[in-house]
């Protein structure tokens, strides 16, 4: 009996350990890309649980770290989806980094702002100058966080994972008025169900309409189109997808993988037949688990190798 007690407390304080977070400011000082407005942030927790945020004015990230005997030297920075209208914060992120940590890499999700004219002059970009800028922080505290900033994955789901493949696609020219030289360039993208083309074939019209408005011109649409927009340098990926994804047309993922072979990128991507759009961490409708695949992919590619 006291073998099973010790067991078990030593199974709760390694739970707590991974679950535990902390909450950093993603800028010092000004907020770029921002001006002054009454625009307050709203949370909403639905009757199942699930926490949805919208209306962000102070972006975060929420700092998930595993077991130091665990830790590994990656990170991955993950972007909650919503259709650039709010952000789903557990399912589409704690959930996953909690997970993740189990892999004994450093997960943080990002609390970026919501496209929106109110508060920002330029509401196309303020989604990307902080996707940005969260990978600027954790390179620059890359010691202090234990990982390598040279192994900073970003993790988009949906809307994020547009955002998610922007960031991984528009790195040569970073948005705003950069202080540093740091990289803004991801090591690698993790798309589930992303929003990849604006394209009037496959776009989601809620999130084009969000992040450039009702009449986007051709020029914001083939630049925020970013199977048009993979190159060589484009970081390595992985995609997972539903068919019968009603919401965004599996032909997004299907899209971005044939430009990164094109491109000679290495990409995997994994096909559902069912499970629809916004199903997280768990696709109800099969035994496989998408995050086992992302665990063999990261294993196999070294970014699981201390």
């Amino acid at each position: 009996m006291k073998k099973l007690l010790v067991t078990l407390v030593m199974l709760g304080a390694a739970s707590q350990l991974a679950s535990a977070q902390a909450v950093v400011s993603l800028y010092s000082g000004t907020i770029p890309n921002s001006i002054a407005s009454d625009l307050k942030e709203t949370s909403l927790t639905l009757p199942g649980g699930g926490v949805r945020v919208s209306s962000v004015v102070q972006p975060t990230l929420q700092v998930f770290r595993p077991a130091k005997d665990k830790a590994n030297g990656t990170a991955v920075i993950i972007c909650p989806g919503g259709g650039y209208v709010r952000l789903s914060m557990d399912n589409e992120g704690s959930d996953v980094a909690r997970r993740l940590t189990e892999m004994g890499i450093t997960a943080f999700v990002l609390k970026y702002r919501l496209p929106n004219d109110q508060s920002q002059p330029d509401k196309a970009t303020a989604p990307l100058l902080d996707a940005q800028q969260a990978l600027r922080l954790v390179r620059q505290r890359a010691a202090e966080y234990g990982v390598s900033p040279a192994r900073i994955g970003l993790l988009g789901f949906s809307a994020g994972g547009h955002l998610a493949s922007t960031a991984g696609t528009h790195f040569s020219k970073p948005a705003g008025e950069a202080t540093d030289n740091t990289s803004v360039r991801p090591d690698f993208l993790v798309l589930l169900y992303p929003v990849i083309s604006f394209t009037d074939s496959l776009a989601h019209a809620g999130s084009r309409k969000s992040l450039l408005g009702d009449a986007p011109t051709p020029d914001q649409i083939r630049l925020y189109s970013n199977e048009q927009q993979v190159t060589p340098q484009t970081p390595p990926t992985f995609l997972v997808h539903a068919a019968d994804d009603k919401t965004v047309p599996v032909r997004n993922s299907i899209r971005f993988y044939e430009a990164c072979l094109s491109q000679g990128v290495p990409a995997e991507m994994h096909l559902y037949p069912q499970g629809g759009h916004g199903f997280g961490l768990t696709n109800k409708t099969t035994k496989d688990q998408w995050i086992d695949r992302l665990q063999n992919w990261l294993d196999a590619n070294g970014w699981l190798t201390r």
